[in-house]
């Protein structure tokens, strides 16, 4: 049973997807991404300017004259969306927590892509699988994906991608388009992107906070790591600590885009404090000039 107020978040997210997911954004994300494919449609009678390997010699020889198959491209995708539901996610210094902002980023790319006619499937992970929703169509198979996100409880706390890619390889086989929300809080999973990345077209979505990069001074405070429950005494007016804060924030995320740059992966940038909808518009556009 759902509680009252993820009822209410689900309505709210159905109440905003279906009014983003307009044509405009509809429309960037078909031109996005190719099919995988080529299907076979028709035979017909050579042309000049025919590619002759695609000549079929069976109905030639039937034919006495020369024939050409022609196919077409297969438009159909399967989009995987891979999300992050470790105890980091629950921060968040704005009205929404990373975890929030992950499932409406998630909606609407669901949404999109069941506008679009492609299949949807889903990798809720921390440091294991916590659950795998394999890949359909529909609209009702898409509020599954979005009622599990917002009402699913996470038995581990810690973050592990490297196990979630690694588990995308083994039951989808064929290649995909996956979508990998979270805030990359994690380590060790470089050679599990760059494998997956050659099979499937991997796209990080980076989760981000202000107050990761930025707290203010506000004098002692208490802070507590969400993954492992150290907790530590700091003091926020200290120069020191600022800097050191923010050189070290600022590194792994630089050393973040770098890995997503050497595997080739493109990325989608997104804040808590900002609006999520322009970022995805923008690398849909981008993508689309990019493969035509």
């Amino acid at each position: 049973m759902l509680s009252s107020e993820i009822i209410r978040k689900i309505k709210r997210i159905q109440i905003k997807t279906n009014h983003q997911v307009t044509s405009t954004i509809s429309g960037s994300y078909e031109s996005a991404f190719k099919g995988h494919g080529m299907n076979f449609e028709e035979v017909r009678e050579y042309a000049i300017g025919d590619d002759v390997r695609n000549i079929d010699w069976n109905v030639t020889a039937r034919m006495n004259n020369a024939y050409v198959k022609i196919f077409r491209e297969e438009r159909e995708l399967t989009i995987m969306l891979l999300v992050d539901l470790s105890a980091s996610g629950m921060f968040g210094s704005t009205e929404k927590t990373k975890n929030e902002l992950s499932a409406e980023v998630a909606a609407v790319l669901a949404c999109t892509a069941i506008k679009n006619n492609d299949k949807v499937g889903m990798i809720i992970f921390t440091d294991k699988v916590e659950k795998y929703i394999p890949p359909k169509k529909g609209t009702s198979h898409i509020w599954r994906v979005i009622r599990e996100i917002l009402s699913y409880k996470p038995e581990n706390t810690k973050t592990n991608i490297a196990t979630a890619l690694e588990y995308m390889m083994h039951v989808q086989t064929k290649k995909s388009v996956a979508f990998i929300i979270s805030d990359f809080l994690s380590f060790g999973y470089d050679k599990a992107l760059k494998i997956a990345n050659k099979k499937h077209d991997i796209i990080p979505v980076y989760i981000n906070d202000i107050r990761e990069y930025d707290i203010p001074g506000i004098g002692l405070i208490e802070i507590e790591d969400a993954e492992t429950g150290e907790i530590a005494l700091i003091n926020t007016n200290s120069k020191e600590f600022q800097r050191l804060f923010t050189n070290k924030t600022a590194s792994h995320k630089k050393n973040v885009l770098e890995l997503f740059r050497t595997c080739d992966a493109d990325y989608i940038d997104i804040w808590t404090d900002k609006t999520y909808l322009d970022p995805i518009i923008k690398f849909f556009i981008k993508r689309s000039r990019r493969i035509r």
